[in-house]
């Protein structure tokens, strides 16, 4: 294993990213049947999400990708001198970071810049990025869940530091878990730490809607790689020919949701559980949220969780906005 990047253990003992099979068995044992998109993102959903972001109808990353070119300056004025970890939850591609990384080490910042994630292939295509492009810089990835992570980081130096969420990953909780998440990253943060995260804002229906319904239909080769992921790695015998991609968009709560519709009844057992689960025609099994927000929203979210709105960044056309908080104890 690389020397960039290490694997972490939870509190259990399970492997970093939790247990792929004790939750699907668990999401497809409720009446209402639904698998977490954190599993959306092994080495084949990693590759299918680059093609998605590049798609025309995605607006989001063209926007945060704006967003952070045309402040960097400002961000780096943010953060002032000193040590810093630059922490990313969620690694990506790399391609927004790289803009920040890039411009800090041209200015000088001394920093050491470690992301985080559930998916190995991910962390480790990031790290081979880095190495590439900036082999002077310090980096060390975490293979883990965003707290453990932060955690570890914590008990190991006592730099300041800079976590990015980028790309409206917060959007993919539900409420309810949006404001745990936001506490809990409040409280494995130090005082003064400063986050910067992603939120996409609520905005015409219909070109919501495009972004994750594509004319080309790689969002739904997306959703439909966790059937294969599960056939793969658990040893099911879902037969995707007979699940289609649906997403709708809840105005009341703001929300894109999307689902993998079975158009045909089936039985289908997944060897390493041991069980078979049985799915009526027209079921469908619930895959990802993709939460939108008001400018209202992200004040208020912040506020309950504790933290300071420092500053927001906006694209051209207010489609997005990048709003770093700082924390407050």
């Amino acid at each position: 294993m690389s020397d960039k990047y290490r694997i972490l253990k939870n509190d259990n003992a399970e492997a970093a990213g939790g247990d792929f099979a004790s939750d699907v068995d668990d999401g497809l044992s409720r009446p209402q049947k639904s698998i977490s998109s954190k599993y959306l993102y092994d080495a084949e959903g990693d590759r299918l999400f680059q093609r998605i972001m590049e798609l025309p109808e995605y607006y989001l990353t063209r926007c945060e990708y704006e967003i952070l070119r045309d402040n960097r300056d400002r961000i780096l004025l943010l953060l002032g001198g000193g040590q810093i970890n630059l922490v990313e939850l969620g690694a990506g591609d790399g391609k927004k970071t790289f803009l920040l990384l890039e411009h800090f080490l041209e200015r000088g910042l001394q920093f050491r810049y470690v992301p985080i994630d559930i998916s190995e292939s991910a962390i480790q295509g990031l790290i081979a990025s880095c190495c590439d492009c900036y082999d002077q810089m310090a980096v060390e990835g975490l293979v883990a869940e965003y707290f453990d992570g932060l955690k570890w980081l914590a008990s190991q130096n006592q730099r300041r530091n800079f976590v990015l969420f980028l790309g409206s990953n917060i959007g993919n909780f539900t409420r309810a878990e949006t404001e745990l998440f936001l506490r809990g990253l409040h409280d494995a943060l130090n005082d003064g730490d400063l986050v910067l995260i992603g939120f996409d804002l609520k905005k015409d229906v219909n070109r919501i809607k495009d972004a994750y319904d594509d004319s080309q239909g790689v969002t739904a080769q997306f959703n439909l790689n966790l059937l294969s992921r599960i056939n793969r790695e658990l040893g099911g015998d879902f037969k995707l020919n007979q699940f289609e991609h649906h997403c709708i968009y809840n105005e009341q709560m703001g929300v894109i949701e999307s689902y993998l519709v079975c158009n045909k009844r089936q039985d289908v057992c997944i060897e390493s559980l041991g069980k078979t689960f049985c799915f009526e025609e027209k079921e469908p099994l619930h895959v990802e949220y993709s939460h939108k927000f008001s400018e209202e929203d992200v004040a208020q979210l912040a506020q309950n969780a504790g933290f300071r709105v420092v500053e927001q960044f906006y694209d051209s056309d207010r489609l997005f906005v990048d709003s770093v908080w700082q924390v407050i104890k």
